[in-house]
């Protein structure tokens, strides 16, 4: 219950209308103002070395064999993402496979963004994502569940837990981004890296979802090739479409 009303207040405070940006707004938490204090001068020292201008673009891939959240940005004016950072997912549950129901234990699998802001969560900082989505609600039978959050601390049940340390780095990113415009902060998750040697990894771990990968893998490809995002749209079915390489 403590967390459904966490989570409520946090959706309330990131949707609250305001003259101040976004950011003015974020660090009315003590929490949020406490990372840019700790984190913001040295993230943009590092920010200067990569090259990437603070006007930037945010995308995160997620990989839940390797245990990994990365973190690509893309400076204003600039067609492709460059990895910023990786930071290792510091616990997991569940198995490799989409997230079907609510209490599962899963890590969901395939095509998010980030739906709430929480700078007052029971897990220091947490970003949720929008799940269930378009694909989930079409796939997914009975409660699907949600409450899915990239958060700090160290336990989890079906999220994505970095420590306190480095989630406040991956939330002061996330609200850069906002600040600057971007509306939608893309995060897709994956089993594994969806190249040959992970394909394989897979056929050989749970044949039973090697269709649905196969269908992630058109989206992971496309980024790998590009370092640009695809526009994802979903079918009656519940399949991921991207467009033509």
């Amino acid at each position: 219950m403590y967390r459904f009303i966490s989570f409520v207040i946090a959706l309330m405070f990131s949707v609250m209308v305001s003259a101040q940006t976004f950011k003015a707004t974020q660090q009315k938490a003590a929490r949020v103002k406490s990372a840019y204090s700790e984190k913001w001068e040295t993230l943009k020292s590092d920010l200067k070395k990569k090259g990437i201008k603070e006007n930037f673009e945010l995308f995160m891939r997620v990989f839940k064999e390797d245990k990994v959240v990365e973190v690509w940005l893309r400076s204003a004016g600039e067609k492709e993402f460059k990895l910023f950072k990786t930071y290792a997912i510091c616990a997991s549950s569940g198995e490799l496979g989409p997230k079907r129901k609510q209490g599962d234990g899963q890590v969901p699998e395939g095509f998010y963004s980030i739906a709430v802001f929480n700078p007052y969560s029971s897990y220091h900082l947490s970003l949720g994502l929008n799940y269930p989505n378009a694909s989930d609600k079409i796939v997914g039978t009975g409660n699907l569940g949600g409450d899915i959050m990239i958060h700090g601390s160290c336990v989890t049940i079906g999220c994505m837990p970095l420590t306190d340390t480095y989630i406040k780095e991956v939330y002061i990113l996330c609200v850069e981004a906002r600040n600057n415009g971007q509306q939608t902060i893309p995060v897709h998750v994956f089993p594994t890296k969806m190249d040959v040697k992970g394909m394989a990894f897979l056929t050989e771990t749970n044949p039973k979802h090697l269709d649905f990968w196969k269908n992630l893998q058109t989206g992971y490809d496309y980024f790998e090739q590009k370092k640009q995002l695809p526009k994802i749209t979903v079918d009656k079915k519940g399949k991921y479409l991207f467009p033509e390489k």
